[in-house]
């Protein structure tokens, strides 16, 4: 397996989304443009970024977006964090051996600000930042450090990186951690598709994904709003398919508690009287991302804000909207949230 590793930055090794995307707004706004939301910027946002703000912003040079994007974004890459299994995954190619590359358009200094915060600057052999085209860099990159393509790959989070591994004849790594949702990464026929760092690791190691021994319980709710739609969430995890928010049981914590704190993280939403509906099992669904054992425990739930309030989804899902209950049952539903819909619609055949 790869011997040599070449990494993006953003979305690959660090979470830096919610700072940049807020630096972006504030030059938007600086233009008198409408803001981007956290979906729109995902759809849009490409690299070399100078395609992206030709074609939001034509009037402007990268010159002056530039000085702008410096000055917005410096008093927030306190807000970058190391994404998950990031650490862990520098320190299995540490201890294996294995020569780990930046190759990033992050700025130099914002690199040595936000690698040096985070700890991790010394398990980079060399940091190639500032690279606007990675794929013109790319072939140097290889030559001067005598890397063997058959046995590099470059793993990064967007369309950019898979073009650039293919351009340099190494393995196209797409991690699902970052900027470009799973519908705009698979179009472009990545090598492999994970995750993220933590996903690598573990195939790397040439072992198995390390799962729990016991069926996982999780709690999940079809919430609607005081005219009777429903909240439902399109995500990667479950094939792109449409399905209810809810997530895992922490140890020790109560279903109800659960259930709530995971709308909020995955919302933004609170919800009031909560109701429970079924228990279901999902053994190796084909539809899940990966082999899991669930135990679902669905519920209802009135969203608090009235009709159809905002929901701020976090990195989880791609997108949300509200519909009647039986408008969803037309849509592409994952199989538990299809049931859970049906069972309500036969206990409440007036909604």
């Amino acid at each position: 397996m790869s011997r040599h590793i070449l990494l993006d930055w953003s979305g690959t090794v660090v979470d830096d989304l919610p700072p940049v995307l807020a630096a972006t707004n504030r030059i938007f706004e600086d233009f008198g443009r409408p803001p981007l939301t956290r979906e729109q910027f995902r759809r849009h946002f490409r690299l070399p970024f100078s395609e992206f703000y030709a074609e939001f912003l034509p009037e402007a040079t990268m010159e002056g977006l530039e000085v702008l994007y410096r000055r917005f974004f410096e008093g927030l890459q306190d807000e970058v964090t190391l994404l998950p299994g990031a650490l862990e995954f520098l320190e299995f190619c540490r201890a294996t051996g294995r020569r780990v590359f930046l190759l990033s358009t992050i700025q130099k200094d914002h690199w040595e600000t936000q690698a040096g915060r985070l700890g991790v600057r010394d398990y980079f052999e060399h940091a190639y930042v500032a690279v606007m085209d990675k794929r013109e860099q790319i072939h140097r990159i290889l030559d001067e450090r005598r890397l063997d393509p058959r046995e590099t790959l470059f793993a990064g989070d967007m369309i950019h990186d898979i073009e650039t591994a293919r351009h340099g004849g190494v393995l196209s790594v797409a991690v699902l951690s970052g900027f470009d949702p799973v519908e705009k990464l698979l179009p472009a026929r990545p090598d492999v598709v994970l995750q993220g760092l933590g996903d690598l690791r573990r195939l790397l190691e040439g072992s198995p994904r390390p799962g729990p021994l016991r069926p996982i319980a999780t709690v999940g709710a079809l919430v609607s709003d005081t005219d009777g739609r429903v909240l439902l969430l399109r995500t990667h995890k479950w094939s792109g398919l449409w399905g209810i928010p809810g997530g895992k049981v922490r140890h020790g914590e109560p279903c109800e508690i659960a259930l709530r704190r995971e709308l909020r993280e995955e919302t933004g939403l609170e919800v009031g009287e909560v109701r429970f509906a079924l228990l279901q099992e999902s053994i190796d669904s084909p539809e899940f991302e990966r082999p899991e054992h669930f135990l679902l425990a669905n519920y209802t739930a009135r969203a608090e804000g009235g009709r159809s309030p905002a929901v701020r989804l976090n990195d989880e899902a791609e997108e949300a909207r509200w519909f009647s209950p039986r408008e969803a049952l037309a849509l592409p539903l994952n199989a538990p949230t299809r049931t859970l819909i049906e069972h309500v619609l036969a206990q409440e055949p007036h909604r």
